[in-house]
């Protein structure tokens, strides 16, 4: 005896595996403004939009004052004369001044200056700074590192609004649970230019940010940036130095 399934009864065999199909391509990929705008909140969210921060790095000691879009960062140091150099970079530019007398400081010193004080600031205040205008972000996949599960993510900078290292280029490992960024990767055309991996360390919290140390590493030999997970689990690199903030203090700005 033949039996002959009625239209209605093939068609439920058929859309079984075409549902899973379906389900399986629209499986939503992770977004990258979502991850970066999540790894704010933990590290330190609205807390960063009015604040003082002021820390030491090795024999400089910072201070970054933001106020909304309004910023004044400055570092303070002793010279190999003994004198205290004083630089502010802030919103209407940068000024230097040595033992208390603002100096003429010519263009292409002001540009390497401010670069300089920006730079120590953006990473000590990292990933705050991943949502400023002139940032690309792109989602490059997951990963897995010390058995830890991680978001990576590339940052790139448009020209206009992106300073002077608008050519560099970052690669971000955020974790999938805590939502914390423990390591980043950078190349730089500055001085040759090269490239870091940086794995964060000492992680603590001071007047609601979470502030990070990090291990410095590099490749002896030319590495994606991307792939630099990967050199580090198998013990490629070789660590270079140690970036530690001291005296790590938080101010609130008042309304």
């Amino acid at each position: 005896m033949k039996y002959r399934f009625s239209t209605p009864f093939k068609y439920k065999f058929m859309l079984v595996p075409m549902l899973f199909f379906i389900l399986g391509c629209s499986e939503k990929q992770p977004d990258a403004q979502q991850i970066v705008d999540e790894a704010i909140a933990v590290h330190g969210g609205e807390k960063y939009k009015k604040s003082v921060v002021s820390f030491r790095l090795r024999d400089r000691q910072y201070r970054a004052l933001r106020d909304g879009d309004a910023f004044v960062y400055s570092r303070t140091f002793t010279d190999s004369t003994g004198a205290r150099v004083h630089d502010v970079l802030q919103n209407s530019g940068f000024r230097r001044s040595i033992n208390d007398t603002t100096v003429a400081v010519p263009e292409d010193k002001q540009k390497a200056y401010s670069a300089s004080v920006n730079a120590v600031v953006y990473f000590a205040q990292l990933p705050y700074y991943l949502n400023d205008a002139a940032v690309q972000k792109k989602y490059l996949g997951e990963t897995t590192i010390a058995g830890e599960p991680y978001n990576k993510v590339e940052v790139t900078f448009q020209q206009e609004g992106g300073g002077e290292g608008y050519e560099d280029v970052y690669v971000y490992w955020f974790h999938q649970k805590r939502h914390t960024m423990d390591y980043l990767a950078y190349s730089f055309k500055e001085n040759g230019g090269g490239s870091r991996f940086r794995k964060a360390v000492n992680a603590r919290e001071v007047g609601g940010i979470r502030f990070q140390d990090y291990l410095n590493y590099t490749s002896k030999t030319p590495i994606k940036l991307e792939e630099y997970d990967k050199a580090f689990e198998a013990g490629k690199l070789e660590q270079v130095s140690e970036i530690n903030l001291e005296e790590v203090k938080v101010g609130e700005i008042n309304p």
